[in-house]
């Protein structure tokens, strides 16, 4: 009796490192996944930043907005790529969020958004349903100017 204990434990033993091991796998592969997609996002991005720049279009100063509406200043000069203005290209080349969390000393003193590894399809797996490819963004902003 007490062997078969023995062996039922070791096989549970056993399936939980293979489950550790097969999601320690995917974990990595969706890591792979995600940086080759933003060097890809990337390469478009430093081509529409040299396009912009070669057809003159203005950047404008970047201005980050919370979940409630406010409006903070950052620092940031660049591209809105949407109509609310929440997703940008900074003339640094990178790719910015402009969505931040309600701040009193950021309405004082301004905010600083972190640059962003961008996707190709912008708004994947958001909750509102609007995924647009960045591709589609970068082509509407030279376009529209």
């Amino acid at each position: 009796m007490p062997v078969d204990w023995y062996n039922e434990r070791v096989a549970d033993d056993d399936w939980q490192s293979q489950r550790a091991r097969a999601v320690a796998h995917h974990g990595a592969e969706l890591d792979r996944r995600r940086a080759a997609e933003a060097e890809q996002a990337m390469a478009l991005i430093e081509q529409f930043v040299t396009d912009a720049r070669s057809r003159g279009l203005p950047t404008e100063p970047l201005r980050a907005h919370s979940y409630s509406g406010r409006s903070y200043r950052t620092p940031l000069h660049g591209w809105h790529l949407n109509s609310d203005r929440t997703i940008a290209v900074g003339d640094d080349g990178r790719y910015y969020s402009l969505l931040v969390p309600p701040s009193a000393t950021g309405w004082l003193t301004g905010v600083t958004p972190q640059p962003q590894a961008p996707r190709l399809i912008v708004g994947e797996g958001a909750r509102d349903g609007e995924s647009i490819p960045l591709a589609k963004l970068l082509e509407q902003k030279l376009k529209s100017g």
